[in-house]
């Protein structure tokens, strides 16, 4: 069964190398010790020979003396003795080695085999002639028994002699073997130790190297970092669930920080559009109104005059004079930014009539309004500057006959206010001048009222909240320009018109 080491838990992992790493140790220390049991083995197995000499020399030993006992005494117990260890010497010779082979201590072994059986067969013979009661033929036996006895002895010592000397020197080999050997496992095993130290050292620093990583960046955070690198999660384990948390953690200060960030921006940008409408609109009225004598007295002489004129008959003089009043009463009235596209266009039918009794009525003024629309909400003062350039710089500088066509209509939800003229119209540097605000002083030289296009399309801009307010369109010299306001469907209640 494959094992995932990035789910196991914290102490799964650290217990898993501590048991692997033991585990090591033993299997390296059960392998040592199985070597050194091998060798150990080895030096006992050296003189297991000259032992096994030994206990044949002394086993050969008890068959003579069992045999001479019997010989000497004749009793039940001394036979019983003598086959007991003529049957334990049988067995040993039976155990010798037989076969034909160039070693000479192979060729001893087997001779001493022969003369053993041999001898054993003479020991026999001997007994059974004393049991016999042939003095004569067990006395022979019994000697030449005696002689095969010294002749094997004498075999078994050389033998014995010649095996020790080889296995002294297996010994002093096999001595000096298990040294090195011993050495070597020491070696092994402290490298096997170290190495084990190593690992352990190296895999618990892997495991422990996120909660370092872990514990910088909580210190980083802490000091009021909040754009610290988030922690990589290399495990499912405990340390990986609480960086995972952590970098959860960041995230949402970031994104509350951020919220908070924009959230006074908006506000701040709220403040600075209601600063920038508000010194607009006193701009706007300000230089409006750049005459030298307060308005509503302006206001109250002309109200005076038209009286006087009606007093004594003079209609087309009091019809004027009661337009200039209401023209000048527009400003004094409209306190605030706010008025409908009725009140602006009956700005514009005051101001266009006060310009035809001026000019004789050169200026043809034509209007085609959805009568559904008069309620809806704009700036004020902003048709009469648009009307009062299209005079001043369109139609004042042409030859014939000038016309303004005002018509208020709607695209879907958009309000579009059209005011064009049949002017000398407008190069594509100039209207670029006009919709970037630069235009604002060559108006102010040509004698304007002095309420720039400038101030007119950012008030727009301000009241709509959005940067399409107007578009200025002019086919080339001679062919007029027209003028677009577009405004977001927002009406004024019948009770405030």
């Amino acid at each position: 069964m494959k094992i995932n080491l990035r789910k196991l838990s914290l102490q799964g992992k650290m217990s898993s190398i501590y048991i692997l790493a033991n585990l090591l140790v033993f299997v390296v220390t059960l392998i040592l010790l199985s070597g050194i049991n091998s060798m150990s083995h080895d030096m006992d197995m050296v003189y297991q020979d000259n032992l096994h000499l030994n206990e044949l020399s002394a086993a050969l030993t008890d068959v003579q003396d069992s045999m001479t006992d019997y010989l000497n005494a004749k009793t039940s117990d001394s036979l019983e003795e003598f086959y007991r260890n003529e049957q334990t010497y049988s067995q040993m010779v039976l155990e010798l080695n037989d076969d034909i082979t160039g070693i000479s201590f192979g060729r001893m072994e087997r001779s001493i085999k022969h003369m053993s059986e041999k001898y054993l067969d003479i020991v026999g013979q001997t007994i059974e002639a004393k049991r016999g009661r042939n003095v004569e033929k067990y006395r022979v036996r019994y000697e030449n028994a005696t002689q095969m006895y010294d002749y094997i002895n004498t075999y078994i010592y050389s033998l014995n002699n010649e095996q020790f000397k080889s296995n002294s020197e297996n010994y002093s080999e096999l001595s000096k073997a298990f040294r090195s050997f011993e050495t070597v496992s020491m070696l092994v095993l402290f490298v096997v130790i170290v190495g084990n130290v190593g690992v352990i050292v190296r895999l618990t620093g892997t495991i422990i190297s996120p909660l370092k990583n872990l514990a910088a960046s909580a210190n980083e955070v802490a000091k009021g970092n909040f754009d610290t690198e988030l922690i990589e999660v290399q495990a499912e384990d405990e340390i990986g669930v609480v960086t995972g948390a952590f970098n959860q953690m960041v995230i949402s200060i970031r994104q509350y920080i951020e919220r908070i960030r924009q959230s006074m921006e908006t506000e701040r940008a709220m403040k600075e559009k209601e600063l920038m409408m508000e010194a607009h609109l006193k701009d706007a009225k300000l230089k409006y109104l750049q005459a030298q004598i307060n308005p509503h007295f302006l206001f109250n002489t002309l109200n005076a005059g038209a009286q006087l004129a009606m007093m004594e008959g003079a209609d087309r003089t009091y019809e004027y004079v009661q337009n200039m009043a209401e023209f000048f009463r527009y400003n004094v009235k409209k306190g605030n930014d706010t008025v409908t596209i009725r009140e602006e266009m009956e700005l514009v039918d005051n101001y266009i009539y006060i310009l035809n009794v001026r000019f004789s009525g050169d200026i043809h003024y034509e209007k085609k309004v959805d009568k559904l629309l008069l309620n809806v909400e704009m700036p004020s003062m902003i048709l009469q500057p648009i009307v009062e350039n299209c005079v001043n710089h369109g139609i004042r500088e042409m030859d014939g006959e000038g016309r303004i066509w005002l018509s208020v209509y709607r695209v879907d939800d958009v309000v579009c206010i059209s005011i064009k003229d049949n002017g000398i119209g407008m190069s594509r540097e100039t209207i670029d001048e006009i919709m970037s605000g630069t235009y604002r002083d060559k108006e102010l030289a040509a004698g304007s009222n002095g309420i720039g296009m400038d101030n007119v399309i950012a008030r727009l801009k301000l009241f709509s909240e959005s940067d399409n307010v107007m578009s200025i369109i002019s086919e080339g010299e001679n062919q007029g320009t027209e003028v677009i306001i577009y405004l977001q469907m927002r009406e004024r209640g019948e009770e405030n018109v």
